[in-house]
């Protein structure tokens, strides 16, 4: 395994700066969407629709810099940087944010760090799905709804976190091969 270089850091911190300020957008929309469906008694979903978004972070730094702890790494100063841009959430960001970031870690940890490809994003997407959706049955009390509900919230927040962490870290990992900003064994 390689380990830390000075454009790693820097390539993470980049990453981090331009994820966190994705997250902090996307506060505002949170709202509205959570408003559109609280009258359905739907409102959970506005979080499980849009955490694949606030999770890319990790995947996305995990599948390019390939270095263990880089997932932890970028989900958390992702989380710093909507901090400190004024997040809704504000410093109960860093929690959730270090909880993502372990949550994407343990996929490429559990391939040993050794294969980047689609089964390790998918590993990367469950892992976070379940981190996650675990720290939101005891912070967001959803243990408190009914087994068919909570089915679906977690279904939901897998299809979420595999599209934003899984699809589109794979197409932009892509692009940045292509575009000659990482090496072609980086995809």
């Amino acid at each position: 395994m390689k380990g830390w270089h000075v454009r790693d850091i820097i390539f993470v911190t980049i990453l981090a700066i331009f994820m966190g300020t994705i997250f902090f957008v996307t506060g505002p929309l949170y709202t509205v969407l959570a408003a559109a469906l609280a009258p359905a008694g739907l409102q959970p979903l506005a979080n499980e629709l849009l955490l694949g978004i606030w999770v890319m972070a990790g995947p996305l730094a995990g599948f390019i810099i390939r270095i263990p702890g880089s997932a932890t790494l970028g989900e958390f100063l992702g989380a710093v940087v909507e901090m400190f841009f004024g997040g809704i959430w504000g410093a109960s960001t860093l929690i959730s944010g270090a909880l993502q970031g372990i949550g994407s870690e343990l996929g490429f940890a559990f391939t040993g760090y050794k294969h980047y490809g689609w089964f390790t994003l998918a590993l990367s997407s469950l892992t976070t799905a379940i981190v996650t959706f675990g720290w939101d049955m005891i912070k967001n009390g959803y243990a408190s709804y009914h087994l068919g509900f909570m089915a679906l919230l977690f279904v939901v927040r897998l299809l979420s976190i595999f599209f934003f962490g899984g699809i589109l870290t794979k197409l932009i990992a892509n692009l940045l091969v292509r575009a000659h900003v990482l090496p072609s064994t980086a995809h």
